[in-house]
Order: structure tokens, then C-alpha cells, then sequence
């Protein structure tokens, strides 16, 4: 499928989309940064706040399939907007909850939910129906690079805000900061679903699902974002007590986070635009596999600023680069029709790695007072992920026999 007279301009779809997702994911990296303050002040276990964590992202991964659906069924715009609303009220409700269920349902189903409506599945929906398939994989790169960028620069005015104005009052200038979305949703309305229905298309969504979940390369790809949600979601939260508990300031937590932003910038831009030119797998192989010898070599060197710099550094160029070519090879596969309700599918196993990733690193700190584990299972996955994608067949699906023309 490719970008028609009536569909939106390429710089209108990356300018919002791209924005959209920086401020969605910016606002979710910086969370780490709440786990002591909090804790500290509720006299929680940091269990407590990982659980919700935890839940926020198995929330995601839910929801995500559902907005997927909806954002194919009736367009992104829709869905942009209750998800704003959500994240609004999530975060102000992570303010103010006063029992650790409270905060759950705040921070982990509110907020959770509110990421499934205005991240990258959604926001991939958009680009796979207006973007020519030649330039789709670039495209998508540079949405996964805003996201990075707003990692880099969400989390030091995250950190300044919790500074300035204490962490409660800072998550409700965040949840201000959150409706900000719906305005730049309006530049995503698609023309096709002005009268509140997606176009005609070849395929039911109960036969898109029962092609994607026979097909074994689909089912490759989901096992491989499962390692990449429990690497990512893993550093991204414990980091910042690691490093902490390791005698270093929460500066350098802090300028860490905001390395692996800035350098998840380059290679979220880089992956999608190899993709274009070599094979998506061999990208994603080599992406997991060297985040397995980066822990490797972070856990082996003495600890130090630099040393936090160099591998947050070296992460960031990793970090998000699984984004890009896992959503354009979904879409090289099955085509761009249910590309959001697929892309939902595929990160929900990236959730379900997220939610094992926190949930672990919480429980087992608890239990044993040290990251070592969590980080070696860290290495143990990157190495499996690599495997598991060399396999995966990138070329459009053949479809025996033609169907006839349904609506979703």
C-alpha cells in the first residue's frame, strides 16, 4: 500500500506522530526517578513500586491490542485523545495515591492504558497507511528516534522538576504536560476514516490473526521483543537505585537515562534506515547480541561515572533500534491493513518481558539486596533473542486463494 492523493503528507504524519511520542514515552522513561522518592515517603518496599510498574506495562501490552484495533477500525485520532485523557489522569493519580493499590491502579492500569493509545503501535498505524512501503522503514525510525529524543529530553527536566518542586507536584505538571497530545492528534485525522470506519479491506480481523499467529516468523518476532521489553524496561527503572546503591550521586542516574536517550536518537534513526537496504533480521540479531556483551562488560569493569556513561552510551544506540525494524517487518509480511492491531500483538510480548524485567528486579533485590541475577538472566535473553530472529522469513505472505472484500 502506498501513500495515495488522499492520504496525509509524510511531514504532517512524522511531525505529529513524532511528537506525540515524545512526549508519551519522555514522560514514561523518567519513572525511574520516582522509585525512591516514593518509596521512601509511602514507606513502601521497592517491590511495591516495581509491582506497579509491572502492571503499567502488562496494561500497555493489553490495552495495546485493543487500541490497535480500534485505532484500524476508527482511526488514530480517537484513540490519541482518550489516551491523552488517561495520562492526565494516571499521573496525577500516581501523585496522590495513598495505598500501594491505589498506586497500582493509577500507575499501573491508567497510565498503562494511556501509553497503548499514544505510542508506537498506533502511531506505526498511521505511517504504514501513509507512507509508500519504500520509505516506511525509515519512516518508522525516525517516530522510534522522537521517542528517544524525548527520553533524553524528559528525564533531566523530570529530575529537575522532582528537585524543584517535589515529586508529587512535579507528576502533576506532567500530567499537564500529557494534553498536549490532543491538539497535535488533530494532524493525524486520516481522510479514510472521516466518517468514523476504516476503508474496505481483504481481510476480517479474526483472518488476520489466525494468518499472523500460524505463520512462524510472527510467532519469532514476539519471541524476540520479549527479550527486548525485559532488558530495557529492566535498566530503565532499577538503573537508578543500582547505581545509587553502588555509592554513586542520583546526578549520574539521571545523566545516564538521558545518554540512552540521546543516543537511542542515532540508532533508532540508524536501524530504520537499514532497514531499508539489508535484512531486518540480521538487524535485530545483532542488536540483541550486542546488548548481551555491553551487560557483560558493564557488570566487569569497575564501577565508575565513566563507566555508567560509556555503557548508557552504548545502550542508547541499542536501546529502541528493535522498534523500527520489528514493526516494518510485520508490515514487509502481512501488509499495513491491521498493522496497528498486529503491532499491538507483537508488543504485547514485549510487555509481558517488561512486566518479568521490573517485576523481577524488585522481587529479587528484596530477597537477595543485589541486581546480579536480573542482570545475568539480562545476558542469558540477548543471547537467545539473537538466535531466535536469524530464522525469520522477511518476504511478503503468500496468500493461497484471494477473499473477498470485507469490512473489519
Amino acid at each position: 500500500m502506498r501513500a495515495s492523493s488522499t492520504s496525509l503528507s509524510t511531514l504532517q504524519v512524522l511531525a505529529c506522530g513524532a511528537t506525540i511520542v515524545t512526549l508519551s514515552m519522555g514522560i514514561r522513561h523518567g519513572f525511574g526517578l520516582w522509585l525512591q522518592p516514593i518509596t521512601q515517603d509511602q514507606g513502601w518496599t521497592r517491590e511495591t513500586f516495581a509491582l506497579a510498574i509491572a502492571i503499567q506495562n502488562l496494561a500497555w501490552g493489553i490495552s495495546g491490542i485493543f487500541a490497535g484495533i480500534a485505532a484500524d477500525r476508527f482511526g488514530a485520532f480517537k484513540v490519541i485523545v482518550v489516551g491523552s485523557l488517561l495520562y492526565a489522569l494516571g499521573l496525577v493519580g500516581m501523585a496522590y495515591a495513598s495505598t500501594p493499590l491505589l498506586f497500582s491502579l493509577s500507575t499501573g492500569v491508567l497510565i498503562g492504558m494511556a501509553q497503548a493509545g499514544t505510542t508506537y503501535a498506533v502511531i506505526y498505524g498511521v505511517i504504514g497507511r501513509n507512507v509508500s512501503a519504500d520509505k516506511r522503514s525509515w519512516a518508522m525510525g525516525v517516530a522510534a528516534a522522537a521517542g528517544s529524543f524525548g527520553q533524553f529530553l524528559m528525564v533531566p527536566t523530570e529530575g529537575f522538576l522532582i528537585s524543584h518542586f517535589g515529586w508529587q507536584q512535579a507528576l502533576v505538571l506532567l500530567g499537564m504536560a500529557a494534553l498536549l497530545m490532543i491538539p497535535l492528534s488533530w494532524g493525524l485525522r486520516e481522510p479514510g476514516f472521516a466518517g468514523g470506519s476504516a476503508p474496505a479491506r481483504d481481510q476480517s480481523i479474526g483472518q488476520a490473526l489466525r494468518e499472523a499467529f500460524k505463520y512462524p516468523s510472527f510467532q519469532l518476532l514476539m519471541a524476540g521483543y520479549f527479550v527486548c521489553g525485559f532488558q530495557v524496561v529492566f535498566i530503565g527503572v532499577h538503573m537508578p537505585s543500582y547505581l545509587k546503591d553502588k555509592g554513586l550521586s542520583p546526578q549520574v542516574a539521571s545523566y545516564a537515562l538521558a545518554l540512552i536517550g540521546l543516543f537511542n536518537v542515532f540508532g533508532t534513526y540508524a536501524a530504520g534506515a537499514l532497514g531499508q537496504k539489508i535484512a531486518k533480521k540480521n538487524i535485530l540479531a545483532f542488536i540483541y547480541l550486542a546488548r548481551a556483551i555491553a551487560i557483560s562488560l558493564f557488570l566487569l569493569v569497575p564501577l565508575s561515572p565513566a563507566s555508567v556513561y560509556v555503557f548508557s552510551s552504548v545502550m542508547g544506540l541499542l536501546w529502541l533500534s528493535t522498534v523500527p525494524p520489528t514493526n516494518a517487518t510485520v508490515a514487509q509480511i502481512f501488509g499495513v491493513a491491521h498493522l496497528s492491531m498486529l503491532g499491538g500483538f507483537v508488543f504485547f510480548s514485549h510487555q509481558i518481558g517488561s512486566f518479568m524485567g521490573v517485576w523481577l528486579g524488585g522481587y529479587l533485590y528484596d530477597k537477595t539486596g543485589s541486581y546480579d541475577i536480573v542482570w545475568y538472566i539480562a545476558i542469558a535473553l540477548g543471547i537467545a533473542a539473537a538466535l531466535i530472529n536469524l530464522p525469520v522469513k522477511e518476504a511478503a505472505i503468500v496468500r493461497s486463494m484471494p477473499r473477498g472484500t470485507v469490512t473489519p
